[in-house]
Formats: C-alpha cells, structure tokens, sequence
C-alpha cells in the first residue's frame, strides 16, 4: 500500500508468474509440476492484491479491470494447456493434451463471453452506491455462477494439494468438462437477462 507500485503492476508480476507455472508444467516431472504450482499459487496471491490495492489507492480504472481478466484468461489457458502438453509427453497419451486444450479453450470461450458483457456494462467505480447492491433477481442459476467464482478463487490451494500428492493431471479431465458447463451457463445467464 505504501509503495510507488500501481495495481496495473501487480497485475503483470502476476502475469509472469502465471506464465512461469505453465512453462514449468511442460515437463511434466513431478518436481516441475510442483514448482508450476507454488508458481501458480503466488500468481493467485498477486491477482487477488491487484484490485484491493486499487480499491485503497483509489486507482481502479476501466483498463486495471479488463487487463486483469485478460490475464487471468491467459494464464488460466496456458496453465492447462502446458499441464497437458507435459502429462502427454510423461506418458505417451495424447488424450492428456487435447483435455488441456478442452480447458483452455473452454475458458477463451467463458472470456469472450466476459468481455461481451462487460462492454455495455458500467466499470464498478462508475456505479451509484444504490446501483453496487445485491439484486432480488438472484435466481438458482446466479448463485451456482457466483459458488463457481468463490471455488474458482481457491482453486490455487487444489492445484498445489493435487501436485503434491503428484495427482494434478487428474485435474485435467474435470476442468476441461467443467469450463464446458461454467461457458454455457454463463451465456444462458446472459442470455436470459438480456431477454427480460
């Protein structure tokens, strides 16, 4: 807080971290695999001080916002795809690979989604205190997108779990499934209110 460092910094570590965890899943060795994930779990950290620190300095900005979910698309793609490139080349299958693919893509997909919506919709520094408030409109769906976000912001904490354990390809199959189901959950819910 006390430094010069701004949130849009942070957000670059961050970045390089995110990238260096995905890079190091390439070998697939379990010594790799594990410093990919404490590589990872730092990433996380710094993602999570980028937007509090531009909350206390007052620096948020449209731009903090949209370069922070870019990264987190980005290194979410590249995490599961060097995950699955190293888990092919360990073992020889290629299903491995084209689950890391499934992921990734998935998420290029949910991002699209993200960036769709956000364009018409107002940056949270240039919304009324009134307009910042939960909605009574919280439906079913709404609170299984949001439970996703929490797990998602806790899925660092499974990664290096897994890694430990030398189980972290098994992550594999279920997020490629998974960001199969949070895409399409995320277009019917934007689809559903663009529609009332």
């Amino acid at each position: 807080m006390k430094t010069p460092i701004t949130p849009n910094q942070i957000t670059s570590i961050s970045l390089g971290f995110g990238l260096a965890a995905g890079a190091f899943c390439l070998n697939g060795d379990y010594s790799s695999i594990l410093t990919g994930s404490v590589l990872f779990l730092i990433c996380y950290v710094l993602d999570n001080c980028d937007g509090e620190i531009a909350r206390l300095k007052d620096m948020r900005s449209v731009f903090g916002m949209r370069y922070d979910t870019f990264v987190d698309w980005l290194v979410h793609a590249c995490f599961f795809m060097g995950l699955g490139w190293g888990a092919s080349s360990v073992t020889g299958q290629q299903w491995w690979f084209w689950t890391g693919v499934a992921a990734g893509f998935g998420g290029s997909i949910n991002y699209a989604l993200e960036l769709y919506q956000n364009k018409t919709k107002p940056h949270a520094s240039q919304l009324t205190h009134e307009d910042s408030l939960p909605k009574d409109d919280d439906t079913k769906m709404d609170r299984f997108v949001l439970n996703a976000r929490v797990i998602r912001s806790d899925f660092c904490f499974i990664v290096l779990f897994l890694s430990l354990g030398g189980a972290l390809w098994y992550l594999l199959p279920p997020a490629a499934i998974g960001a199969q189901v949070y895409w399409c959950l995320q277009f019917t819910r934007s689809a559903r209110r663009w529609h009332i």
